[in-house]
């Protein structure tokens, strides 16, 4: 994530759209928000099935290790230390116990605490399985101003530990805080669109949705406002919700919250500011579904026609039923039901594909492609080679092809394998932490997330 700068306020609604316009959150045209044109102009949707067969062809799911480098017992806690003579005891005082990390952490932390300010020292940590120390992230105080600094601690592949310094001042100058009503957000998506990317608006939805604490399931019927840190995006990058909050914004208290953990090599995801994954979610509701009709298993497969022969024939002996393999989800909804993208990627594949019916494939960083069939209508933007932005409305459900109602059949599959994101055993890479990324959590929660109040 590039570098902070103080996020601009922007409760004042005019205000915040006379500095970020609404014309840079359009990609190219006033048609084409979430999705940037591909380089070669001249795709079209009947060329696109013999644009990779591979696209088509089912692999033994045998072939595929689901092997996630993540780190699946990955948990965040913060809070904000009562300074001490001892600061820089500060590690085996929030717990960890580290001897090497803690020597290391006195050299280094010298100058850091001469420019402290406040009663407390704000910090987040990350811990692994078996308490294995990730990441720490400290805050020279619960101040967020020009002089707000925050100091990242990691361990190195190498051995030993590297510290990244960032600053508020110097943090993206494109960042933006917003605060929308929580009750909008849950229920009036027209509201939220004033305020943001349309392409945002069913993201945000998905995230307060998901972290909407069930202990306090009333909170929109109070005061309750969404906090949201947003880059509104222009021409080269798409718009981005870096961190949403749900809090009071009388009393400051933070119910919940989520942060985006950007990645280079797959697709970036959010975390909760406790270090909960929200990606699962995110890959398996590419819409607004009645029902599941039907998951992955075994199906009845097309019995054979009846004979026309006129004269009478022996009644043949009954046949064993024959099956075959679903692989993928059904969900039932209605005809036109908007469908979204589930990720940032590209499209693949656009046009008509035997049972299938009407079908959009993206592909997605890390050998990942995405499968909506039964289409009745694709979004009349798209095509082959469009890089698409996650929350963009690709298509619309229908019941074309080898369909027997209307419903969207969903598809992930990794390395051209099935995969089934439903699966108690399935764990991808894109739902959990990876160790090289806990730093970038930590830090965010510190640099853009509500001051943190005192232990």
């Amino acid at each position: 994530m590039p570098g902070l700068t103080p996020i601009a306020q922007a409760q004042n609604t005019q205000s915040q759209k006379a500095a970020q316009p609404r014309k840079k959150v359009i990609v190219q045209n006033t048609k084409s928000i979430g999705f940037k044109d591909s380089a070669a102009s001249g795709s079209s949707r009947s060329s696109s099935l013999s644009l990779n067969p591979s696209l088509f062809q089912r692999k033994d799911p045998n072939e595929l290790v689901l092997d996630s480098t993540g780190n699946l017992d990955y948990r965040v806690t913060q809070g904000c230390l009562r300074r001490s003579f001892n600061e820089d005891n500060l590690p085996s005082s929030i717990g960890i116990n580290n001897a090497q990390f803690s020597e290391f952490f006195k050299n280094q932390t010298k100058t850091f605490f001469d420019r402290m300010r406040g009663d407390c020292i704000p910090y987040a940590l990350a811990l692994g399985s078996r308490n294995r120390f990730d990441s720490l992230s400290i805050m020279n105080g619960p101040i967020q101003d020009s002089k707000t600094e925050v100091w990242t601690f990691t361990p190195s592949a190498v051995g030993g530990f590297l510290i990244q310094q960032d600053y508020l001042k110097s943090e993206s100058q494109n960042l933006t805080e917003i605060r929308i009503p929580l009750r909008d957000v849950l229920y009036d998506p027209r509201k939220v669109s004033d305020k943001l990317p349309v392409e945002l608006v069913w993201e945000l939805n998905s995230i307060i949705k998901q972290i909407y604490p069930e202990e306090n399931n009333s909170l929109e019927n109070t005061n309750s406002v969404v906090r949201i840190i947003v880059d509104f995006g222009d021409r080269e990058r798409w718009a981005q919700i870096w961190a949403t909050e749900i809090l009071d914004p009388t009393s400051k208290e933070v119910y919940a919250s989520a942060f985006w953990v950007d990645r280079p090599d797959i697709p970036g995801g959010f975390f909760t500011g406790s270090g909960e994954s929200l990606e699962r979610s995110f890959w398996t509701n590419p819409l607004s579904y009645r029902r599941i009709s039907r998951g992955v298993g075994m199906v009845r497969a097309s019995s054979a026609k009846r004979s026309k022969a006129s004269a009478p024939v022996a009644q043949p002996a009954p046949q064993k039923q024959r099956y075959r393999a679903h692989m993928g989800i059904d969900y039932s909804a209605p005809i036109g039901t908007p469908i979204f993208s589930v990720a940032n990627g590209r499209v693949a594949h656009i046009g008509y594909s035997g049972a299938f019916g009407n079908l959009i494939v993206l592909e997605h960083p890390g050998n990942y492609h995405t499968y909506y069939a039964h289409l009745s209508n694709y979004n009349v933007e798209l095509e082959v080679g469009n890089e698409v932005r996650r929350g963009l409305e690709i298509g619309y459900v229908g019941s074309t092809g080898r369909s027997t109602g209307p419903h969207l059949h969903f598809e992930l599959r990794k390395n051209g394998i099935y995969v089934d994101p439903y699966g108690s055993k399935t764990q991808l890479d894109l739902w959990s932490m990876r160790d090289n990324e806990s730093g970038q959590l930590t830090r965010e929660i510190l640099l853009l997330g509500s001051p943190i109040k005192q232990n």
